[in-house]
């Protein structure tokens, strides 16, 4: 039986014939200058079919030279040189060089031995993990050269099933692009497919609890969020929304598709309640036990799969057969899709193995819940695909969001995931989802709690999760007031960043830079980028550190060892300034329970929807900030659209020379843009400006207030058509401040859980030094606390 059409993915497999050479037993494809494949085959046949990971192998060709000389072939591009000695694949008789990599001698892969130098991808879930967890491999080498092995990877069929293949056979893609990160994953994404644009919606807040509402608890948590001024985006209801207490004959309630009506009265209602209030809906489900009798779906699903309702005969689950597979979408999600469920959580948790060998039931499942997610009969019309599971391989990236799993709630935890997160971009992985605030066991600890809600803003996905336990909620209200505050700030935030983040999402799709990504991938060849893998750019525009240890006692300020890339930067927190020079330099960064390091470079141009501190929504904005970061000329183009790919772009830019902020006029599709916008131009980091000038007339600007960087000034334009440019004159000094020393060491001292005596030392020796960075050594003479040095020695030597 063949899938439908629609679950049948647009592959193209064939390789252009002048980018092939093929002995008797071997074949080599030339995908790119830096990408090889290598085939071997013992009965002389091979394989042009898609695989798994490999979909489209159909590009332009590349130029190379291949001579064969005492029965050894010679490859070359201008990436890569391989040598082969035409027998089979062994480790003396066939190797790849980069050209112009790190060493001639570790720079070079040869079959069946370790590569060198790996930065890793990702894995598969984060369960049950309190801290580190190994990684598989990714398609980066810092020595320039890796390999991915496809021999075992099932094959795709005309029909959109899938086939094994023949034993013995070898599918090679090596990858050798030296350091050029950004070249490597273009060629990935190129054979695999790019990273799909996710629906807007994604990109806000999550509220996800494993607890059994009811319709009437969910609706009243929705409306106390919105009260509290809390914004979220979608709606996740965790597995007690299915029966889950069974007839034991049936076996345990872990699987389930019918509506609890005890907790759900009526389902189609609540889920337009829900949607009336902004929110997209998704359901838990665990599919292993298949569809027993007791479901509502039963019947038609025992009846699609040839066995008589009557017999109450379980409908098996079984992934490797395409006909059950179908009936499991139709039958069982279609009606509750119908019913307003916008998309699925797949928490598959029963292992790796089916009953066609290699068919990993994970990977069928977000392959299939993806591409059917995306079909033009949709109930509520044609939409972007998404689905929202567990990691299950390289080419996983084809199908957001991923799901890391059940973490321990711990700093340990907490720890991992930045680097977690940032290394899966060296797979191509760029839309990981965590447990906001870790799911189980753990600790109780208002600073981790708040310290994980920073980490989720500006992580990819936000969303917030706990496990059946009154004592790991993560409503903010069941913490501390500080906590809850600077909570409910960073829960703003997020919606603000909206539409900077699907801005990135399409740049994610179209050019391959997933939103979160290590720090080198932009500084491949600045060693000190690989020493911080906390640290990471979101987007193209910003870098952030996230603060992942607690507060240290006197202080009272959590501290990251970060890196200042080149250049001069802007905290967007805490408004200093920092100076990378041409290279870069390491900094230890301390921050108050409400900042956390995000470091803006000079020129920065940056949308946020709504005005300073607003609860917003996810929707196209008609009010929106647009920051400037003093210091360098700059610009950015925002990118909306209302889910339809009919695509509008306003090109923002800052003229430093001419002390100009130029909002463009929108171009595209105007289906996304509101009739009228307000905009408000948010200056951070210059000196003193008096006024800005609008279409002639004079606009004062006063303290951009709460939700911006401190310091900022800001004017609020006059409301005008969406499409209409606009033009901002700054009055005043353009160029970047210099940071307020004095009052920046004076506030550390003022917080500081130390000896009065002592502070009054540290404040003289900072007053008596005409050159501030000069305090530095009669301050290490007195006996302060470490971490309150170290933040004034981060305030002396900022920039």
């Amino acid at each position: 039986m063949s899938l439908p059409e629609r679950l049948r993915p647009p592959v193209r497999p064939i390789a252009n014939a002048a980018n092939v050479i093929a002995g008797e037993h071997h074949r080599i494809t030339v995908l790119d200058a830096g990408l090889l494949r290598l085939e071997y085959s013992p009965d002389g046949a091979f394989e042009d079919r898609a695989s798994q990971t490999a979909w489209f192998r159909d590009g332009p060709p590349v130029e190379f030279t291949a001579t064969t000389q005492n029965g050894t072939l010679t490859l070359d591009t201008e990436r890569l040189h391989l040598t082969y000695d035409l027998e089979p694949f062994s480790s003396e008789g066939l190797f790849v060089q980069v050209k112009g990599g790190v060493s001639n001698y570790h720079s070079v892969w040869r079959y069946e031995q370790p590569v060198e130098g790996n930065l890793g991808g990702t894995a598969r879930t984060l369960d049950e993990v309190d801290g580190r967890t190994p990684l598989e491999p990714g398609v980066l080498s810092r020595m320039g050269v890796t390999v991915h092995d496809d021999s075992a990877s099932l094959l795709l069929t005309d029909d959109g099933w899938l086939a094994p293949r023949e034993p013995g056979r070898l599918d090679l893609y090596v990858f050798a692009y030296g350091r050029d990160y950004d070249a490597a994953l273009r060629a990935f994404f190129a054979l695999t497919g790019s990273q799909p644009v996710v629906p807007r919606f994604a990109l806000g807040n999550w509220w996800s609890r494993y607890h059994p509402y009811d319709d009437v608890e969910y609706l009243e948590l929705l409306d106390r969020f919105e009260a509290a001024r809390l914004p979220f985006s979608v709606a996740v209801i965790d597995m007690d929304w299915h029966l889950v207490d069974v007839d034991p004959r049936f076996g345990s309630g872990w699987t389930g598709y019918s509506w609890n009506r005890d907790l759900f009265t009526d389902p189609p209602a609540f889920l337009r309640q829900v949607h009336e209030r902004g929110l997209a809906v998704t359901l838990n489900v665990h599919p292993a036990d298949g569809v027993r009798a007791f479901e509502d779906a039963y019947p038609d699903a025992a009846a699609a799969m040839g066995i008589d309702p009557a017999t109450q005969a379980p409908v098996a689950f079984d992934p490797a057969d395409p006909r059950f597979l179908t009936t499991y979408l139709e039958a069982v999600h279609h009606p509750r899709e119908e019913e307003g469920v916008d998309f699925w959580w797949v928490d598959w948790q029963s292992g790796p193995f089916s009953a066609m060998r290699g068919l990993d039931p994970l990977w069928i499942l977000n392959h299939l819940h993806f591409l059917d997610s995306g079909r033009a009969d949709a109930p509520r019309g044609p939409r972007r695909p998404l689905t929202f599971s567990r990691y299950a391989g390289v080419g996983s990236h084809r199908y957001p969001i991923g799901f890391s799993g059940d973490s321990v709630i711990s700093w340990a935890s907490l720890a991992f995931q930045p680097e977690f997160t940032a290394t899966a971009a060296n797979v191509g992985y760029g839309w990981w989802s965590h447990d906001v605030g870790g799911h189980m066991f753990g600790i109780s600890d208002d600073e981790l709690a708040t310290r994980w809600v920073q980490l989720g803003v500006f992580s990819p996905i936000m969303r917030l999760h706990s496990s059946n336990d009154p004592f790991t909620a993560k409503e903010p209200w069941r913490f501390g007031a500080a906590a809850e505050r600077v909570m409910g700030a960073h829960l703003r935030l997020r919606h603000r960043l909206v539409p900077y983040l699907h801005t990135m999402n399409r740049r994610a799709h179209e050019d391959g830079r997933s939103l979160v990504r290590p720090m080198y991938h932009d500084h491949p060849h600045a060693d000190a980028a690989y020493d911080v893998p906390n640290e990471y750019a979101f987007g193209d525009d910003l870098v952030v550190a996230p603060v992942t240890s607690p507060a240290r006692p006197a202080s009272r300020t959590g501290a990251v060892d970060a890196w200042i890339p080149p250049g001069d930067h802007v905290d967007l927190f805490t408004g200093l300034g920092y100076a990378g020079g041409e290279v870069g330099r390491r900094a230890r960064l301390h921050r108050t329970l409400d900042q956390i390091p995000v470091l803006a470079p000079a020129g920065t141009v940056l949308p946020l929807a709504g005005h300073g501190d607003e609860a917003v929504g996810v929707q196209v904005p008609d009010r929106l900030d647009v920051l400037v970061v003093a210091g360098a000329c700059g610009s950015f183009t925002l990118a909306e659209d209302a889910d339809d790919d009919a695509w509008s772009t306003t090109e923002l830019t800052w003229d430093e020379l001419a002390a100009e902020v130029v909002i463009g006029a929108a171009s595209g599709a105007s289906s996304a843009l509101p009739t009228e916008r307000t905009w408000r131009v948010v200056l951070v980091g210059f000196g003193p400006v008096e006024a800005v000038e609008v279409d002639g007339r004079r606009l004062d600007v006063t303290p951009a207030g709460a939700g911006s960087p401190r310091g900022a000034v800001a004017a609020t334009l006059p409301a005008a058509p969406a499409r209409e440019p606009r033009r901002v004159r700054v009055l005043g000094e353009v160029g970047l401040a210099p940071n307020d020393i004095d009052s920046r060491c004076l506030e550390v001292l003022a917080a500081a859980q130390m000896s009065v005596p002592d502070k009054a030392a540290a404040r003289e020796a900072l007053l008596t030094c005409p050159r501030r960075a000069d305090a530095l050594l009669p301050l290490r003479t007195l006996d302060l606390p470490e971490d309150v040095l170290g933040a004034l020695t981060e305030i002396l030597l900022a920039r």
